[in-house]
């Protein structure tokens, strides 16, 4: 009996990478004489994440679906069933016997160029809003999973986020001392971590920044991730500094940051959500104030559930910091309920959950 073929497709985004990733890793560890490859576009984070991931990456073209009349609303049914063909060529060199959709603008050609093969395709959609392109994978989809239980997929299987490993496995109770440590924090203040994400957040800085004596006052440290080019400068314009506060630009291996936090201030984009909630870490989230209200849907199971509090981005000031933050800086028993009530909604093998899903759809 010949090995089964999966080909994974997503990309743009790490947001659409990050769980194919986990998903094709946990298949891997289920599976090792699986081969594995994966499809993108020349224009996403996928050309340099999935290589260094140890993936072969296709390469078909990106065909956006048009969102209003334009120019590319007459070549795009040509540009779509070229690509659809790409996706074809490619699945049979692969010799596909599954296809695993994460989302992004390269799976509806993968997605019909499968149908066309007859070649079972599994989805995975980590947004509490799905994206039109695993709407449209996910009608002819042998399994579809969503991270999120409020996702209105119909016919989906709540799994959660894959992730990788390092998080979905960490024990903050074990590594808060270590990871502090590395982190250049002290090992015994309560401490909480800010973070815009990898781009930063402009707003999250500047209030951060305006309420940091007031923060600092608590006995707590904060850890800043500031964002590229978006570090905090004082009105000298050196870079801001206080006992306690101790800012970096952005942070490779956010499972340190997890395990060094009592207290989490962060954007709401489904993997973070999905991340806290798996490592029992009480979040403040101020969701993207652009899009389609994407990110605080993302948020609202869990902040309803107690785990987490959310607040509008223009609403996020010194302020409010001040009525919602401090008090529980001050008082661990706050944090730990939160903590109870985050772990409890917390997800930690989607990996495992959809690599089964897709080696069973494989089989059949």
């Amino acid at each position: 009996m010949t090995a089964a073929s999966v080909v994974l497709a997503g990309g743009g985004t790490a947001g659409h990478i990050s769980p194919m990733l986990a998903i094709a890793s946990a298949i891997e560890r289920l599976d090792t004489s699986v081969s594995q490859s994966m499809i993108g576009t020349a224009t996403g984070l996928e050309t340099r994440l999935v290589p260094a991931a140890g993936y072969e990456l296709d390469l078909i073209e990106k065909v956006p679906f048009p969102r209003r009349p334009n120019r590319d609303t007459l070549s795009f049914p040509s540009r779509f069933a070229q690509a659809s063909r790409e996706a074809q060529n490619i699945l049979r060199r692969r010799g596909a016997d599954v296809v695993v959709g994460v989302g992004g603008y390269v799976c509806p050609p993968v997605y019909r160029a499968a149908k066309k093969l007859g070649i079972p395709v599994v989805v995975h959609e980590a947004n509490a809003r799905p994206g039109l392109a695993n709407r449209i994978g996910a009608r002819q989809a042998a399994f579809v999973g969503t991270a999120f239980q409020e996702t209105p997929l119909k016919g989906a299987t709540h799994v959660g986020m894959p992730m990788p490993r390092q998080v979905s496995q960490l024990d903050r109770e074990h590594m808060r001392v270590q990871a502090r440590q590395e982190l250049g924090l002290q090992t015994d203040r309560t401490t909480l971590v800010v973070t815009g994400g990898s781009s930063g957040a402009q707003n999250l800085n500047a209030a951060v920044a305006s309420a940091l004596e007031d923060l600092l006052s608590t006995g707590a440290q904060v850890l800043h991730l500031t964002g590229q080019d978006k570090e905090v400068r004082d009105d000298t314009g050196a870079l801001l500094e206080a006992d306690g506060y101790h800012q970096r630009e952005y942070l490779d291996g956010m499972h340190l940051a997890y395990a060094a936090a009592d207290l989490i201030v962060a954007r709401a984009g489904a993997a973070t959500v999905c991340e806290v909630a798996a490592v029992g870490l009480p979040a403040a989230f101020v969701p993207l104030p652009i899009g389609n209200g994407e990110q605080e849907l993302n948020a609202r199971g869990l902040v309803d559930a107690g785990g987490a509090l959310l607040v509008k981005d223009e609403h996020f000031t010194r302020s409010w910091i001040g009525r919602n933050l401090l008090p529980l800086l001050e008082d661990p028993r706050l944090l730990g309920t939160m903590q109870k009530q985050s772990a409890a909604r917390g997800i930690t093998d989607a990996d495992e959950r959809m690599a089964r899903a897709a080696l069973e759809a494989a089989a059949k």
